[in-house]
């Protein structure tokens, strides 16, 4: 099919794609360019646009995904398939950042339902006002057990969520007390879960949100400058509205999305890189009264986005789909699925199962010589397999070429069907360089083109977005 004149320039629709989604084929990034850039952006923060993924067959394949088992691996298979499957890329990307913020692990509860239902939470409120998400995370029976609310009474407070709240969750390390923390813990006790039924070996019974009137501290509180007989509500309306909470979530937006930045341990000393981006997302923060879509909206649509490509390294799940949607692998159910979950945790990354509350350090800190290591053998084992119809399409593009087929011809073929891999003068040099050791593509293109894109995959450029 041959597509009409773009609208949109194309490596800026695949630089919107690989932050918004996890990148795109060839001829994806030429479809979503048939519109302008606006138009894109105004379609990604509106998934409801679109139908979601169809995967109930995967439970043909998957049993457990029918029969609540304990098996995370499967599970995160599943949220794969439908990150490179989705028509909705921007709301599996948003449900995977803010796993990243609001980190709940599967660790301490090994209950797999509560977890599946807290990613299920993210994805749905993922683009709400901030009050909604923090409202359905402290009534999340993951989130309650993960940090003791369940342990929270109204005759003697645990204060584990109230400080996480504000610490981790919103505000930062500076902008409140320990009367504040306090005050947070009274105002949500008495909410809490019923204790699920096991049912080895066969499965699980789900847990519920239920709140105890019985168990909450109805007395006076002060919090933030603010007193009142306050339920957990009014706490989270309180710090929907504080500057700090917009700045915070921010910089988060900032450093997922935008580019890597310090680790968030150092940002109540360290100032942002780009302060007035920050203020930008601030502005529509304070304006729109929280309104997460619009301030993803406000970011997605400014220079400093625009400008900021090739500046974030690739999270192994990024990197994992990503590679995945080069591939054109499980464009259909297919077994093997649950085999990422050790790829991914190789690289240094467990689908829910952060390592902390404070969840994953990002950035450099995913690279060190193993996860390097186990990064370049994914894409090249993946992407060496003529098989494959992403990597067939490369192959068939490069014999479709017209004569001469040069290896600078094909070198750009190779680069624009890796997302359009802003590769450097000098990468691109050797790529060529290595390209002409065989002359001209006119016999032997497979062998030679599957080379040519193992050596691509293996770049330093191919491990950012």
């Amino acid at each position: 099919m041959v597509l009409a004149q773009t609208k949109t320039d194309l490596d800026l629709v695949a630089h919107l794609l690989r932050r918004a989604g996890f990148g795109a084929d060839r001829t994806e990034i030429e479809r979503y360019a048939q519109k302008s850039y606006d138009e894109i952006v105004d379609d990604l923060v509106h998934p409801e646009r679109f139908p979601q993924v169809e995967d109930d067959l995967l439970g043909r394949f998957y049993p457990h995904l029918a029969a609540n088992k304990d098996n995370g691996a499967v599970w995160n298979g599943r949220w794969l398939y439908r990150m490179i499957n989705t028509e909705r890329p921007l709301e599996e990307k948003m449900a995977l950042f803010w796993h990243g913020i609001l980190a709940t692990g599967w660790t301490k509860s090994e209950h797999t339902p509560s977890m599946v239902n807290h990613i299920q939470m993210l994805r749905d409120n993922c683009m709400a006002n901030f009050r909604t998400i923090l409202l359905e995370l402290s009534r999340d029976p993951a989130m309650i057990y993960w940090l003791d609310n369940n342990e929270n009474h109204g005759y003697s407070i645990n204060e584990n969520y109230g400080r996480e709240i504000l610490e981790l969750f919103s505000m930062g390390i500076g902008n409140y007390t320990e009367d504040d923390i306090k005050n947070a813990a009274r105002a949500f006790t008495g909410w809490t879960f019923k204790q699920p039924l096991p049912l080895y070996p066969f499965g699980h019974f789900e847990a519920e949100y239920i709140y105890r009137e019985d168990d909450h501290d109805a007395g006076e509180k002060e919090f933030l400058g603010h007193k009142g007989n306050f339920n957990g509500e009014d706490i989270i309306d309180i710090i929907a509205r504080q500057e700090a909470t917009a700045r915070f979530i921010a910089r988060h937006l900032y450093t997922f999305f935008v580019a890597d930045e310090p680790q968030v341990p150092a940002w109540s000393i360290q100032p942002p890189n780009d302060p007035d981006a920050i203020q930008e997302l601030v502005d529509a923060w304070m304006e729109s009264d929280a309104d997460i879509r619009h301030v993803v909206e406000t970011m997605l649509k400014s220079d400093f986005f625009k400008e900021a490509q090739m500046k974030r390294v690739k999270s192994p799940t990024n990197f994992v789909a990503n590679v995945l949607k080069i591939s054109g692998d499980y464009r259909d159910v297919d077994v093997g699925l649950e085999t990422f979950q050790g790829t991914l945790v190789a690289m240094g990354q467990t689908l829910m199962d952060p390592p902390s509350v404070e969840g994953w350090h990002t950035g450099k800190e995913w690279i060190d010589g193993g996860t390097l290591t186990e990064r370049v053998n994914f894409a090249v084992n993946t992407l060496s397999d003529p098989s494959k119809p992403g990597v067939r399409a490369i192959i068939d593009t490069v014999e479709d070429l017209d004569a001469p087929r040069t290896p600078e011809k094909v070198v750009d073929v190779v680069l624009e069907y890796l997302c359009r891999l802003d590769a450097d003068d000098e990468t691109k040099e050797a790529l060529v360089e290595h390209a002409y050791e065989g002359g001209d593509f006119d016999g032997d293109t497979e062998e030679r083109v599957l080379r040519l894109i193992t050596l691509a995959v293996s770049t330093r450029e191919f491990q950012f977005e």
